[in-house]
């Protein structure tokens, strides 16, 4: 039994959808293609998925992430669910070694959840690529594909709802003009580009990773995602929106609350004044993934 900093038990086991319709586009020079070229499918990917309270829906995720055409491991982390979510999961992992669970003590946060991920993903594996998805649902696994796609070009890839008009299913209105407007907010105010900075479908290149102090950061929720596109924005890594579908959870409650909320609205401002006087790089030409090697 490893143990992260701060004594969480973490177990392995024996060691340890994108729409139909959307389009693939031609692979433009140097970049490495999903399909079609073995390079990509060597590039190995590790899927970080929180979870707290999700017995009714992990056991199935997992098994759709592990039917992707990918070299792929998952990284389960949970925070102590009281529906039994470890102990589901620990029994997968016993039998598959693309299975990992990090046990928390208690419920720390999404943005928590995330940090020990990553700095787990950086210390314990050689991923070239780190997904975070939602344990949920509401990110189709089947995406990872296109996502996978396009870091064969940029460093950071969002998956935007917002990016072709609104691609959310199932949500109340107020939901939709909260998640929207908080988008909009957040352009205005820090200037970036981005349709979509609140999402939580993500792919990263492990030096995006590897250049931000996560112990500098403690938001949590839609703060959080805000925080980490932001940085890499500002150190000059290349981020590419794709669309996807957002569906709302099939089963169990969501997380949100007001206290997120209220995070995120001075949350963009207290960035936007960090680096008021700051330039922003220039951003960095298009190159290949570099490969990791265990050691390197």
């Amino acid at each position: 039994m490893a143990e992260r900093p701060g004594g969480t038990g973490l177990a392995d086991g024996p060691r340890t959808r994108a729409p139909g319709g959307w389009q693939r586009r031609a692979p433009r020079g140097g970049e490495r293609r999903s399909g079609g070229s073995g390079m990509a499918h060597d590039l190995k990917s590790l899927v970080v998925v929180p979870t707290y309270n999700e017995r009714e829906n992990i056991a199935e995720l997992i098994l759709a992430l592990l039917k992707q055409p990918l070299k792929l491991e998952i990284l389960i982390i949970d925070d102590n669910s009281p529906d039994g979510t470890a102990r589901l999961v620990r029994e997968m992992a016993a039998s598959n070694e693309r299975i990992r669970l990090m046990e928390r003590p208690g419920k720390g946060g999404l943005g928590s959840a995330y940090r020990d991920g990553f700095r787990y993903a950086l210390r314990e594996t050689d991923a070239d690529l780190i997904f975070q998805m939602d344990a949920d649902f509401s990110h189709d696994p089947a995406a990872l594909t296109e996502f996978l796609e396009a870091a064969g070009r940029d460093d950071l890839i969002l998956g935007s709802r917002y990016l072709h008009g609104v691609t959310v299913v199932n949500w109340p209105l107020s939901r939709l003009f909260l998640s929207y407007g908080a988008n909009l907010y957040t352009r205005l105010v820090t200037g970036m580009p981005f349709k979509d900075a609140t999402g939580g479908f993500k792919c990263f290149r492990r030096e995006v990773l590897e250049a931000i102090d996560w112990d500098r950061i403690h938001s949590d929720g839609y703060s959080f995602q805000i925080e980490t596109t932001y940085l890499a924005w500002q150190r000059g890594f290349r981020i590419r929106e794709i669309p996807i579908v957002f569906v709302d959870r099939r089963v169990g409650v969501s997380k949100m609350n007001r206290k997120i909320v209220y995070e995120a609205v001075f949350l963009v401002w207290r960035l936007a004044l960090t680096h008021l006087f700051r330039s922003r790089p220039r951003e960095r030409a298009p190159q290949p993934v570099r490969e990791r090697r265990r050691g390197s």
